[in-house]
């Protein structure tokens, strides 16, 4: 086989994206994509909700934030955040800073501007309850009758709806 013809296996467009946002992420806010993506889990549940990540600013003399080790001096976080909740996140400031170097794993943030402005969250879409008829609903209950805990019977009666429903619009079932 000659090694000119041999091309590289094709990539997924959706395997490059990351590589590209997160380069104009960088350039345009100081944020990666994993700052963005790891919120919820650095705020947590009680700051997530209302808050969101901006940008964060970097001292004029730094411009690389990436290289602690070389004495680089931390930036300021610009935080959006639901005004009548500013308060609230005022006195978590230090936790969410602390918090927020533990993730990057050096001090890269050494205090948090709070903006105040509404913090946008996509709705959560609810499903409709998939429609299964009286003979699968009787024979589905057959199977759950025996599970105790009310929460995981109605989580199961869900799955077990869906599953049901979706076996029933596949074509040759």
């Amino acid at each position: 086989m000659n090694v000119k013809n041999r091309r590289k296996p094709a990539r997924q467009i959706a395997d490059l994206m990351p590589d590209v946002l997160s380069d104009a992420l960088a350039k345009k806010t100081g944020m990666t994509l994993d700052l963005i993506a790891g919120w919820e889990d650095i705020a947590g549940p009680e700051f997530a909700p209302f808050t969101l990540p901006e940008k964060i600013t970097w001292p004029r003399h730094e411009r690389d934030p990436g290289n602690a080790a070389a004495g680089h001096a931390p930036g300021m976080l610009h935080l959006a955040c639901d005004g009548h909740r500013a308060l609230f996140i005022q006195h978590a400031l230090p936790q969410l800073v602390e918090r927020l170097n533990g993730f990057f794993g050096y001090e890269a943030v050494d205090r948090i501007r709070l903006v105040q402005k509404p913090v946008a969250r996509q709705p959560v879409k609810r499903r409709c309850k998939p429609e299964i008829d009286a003979g699968e609903q009787e024979r589905l209950d057959g199977v759950l009758e025996r599970i105790g805990d009310e929460r995981l019977r109605k989580s199961l009666e869900r799955m077990g709806r869906g599953v049901i429903a979706r076996q029933r619009r596949r074509p040759g079932s």
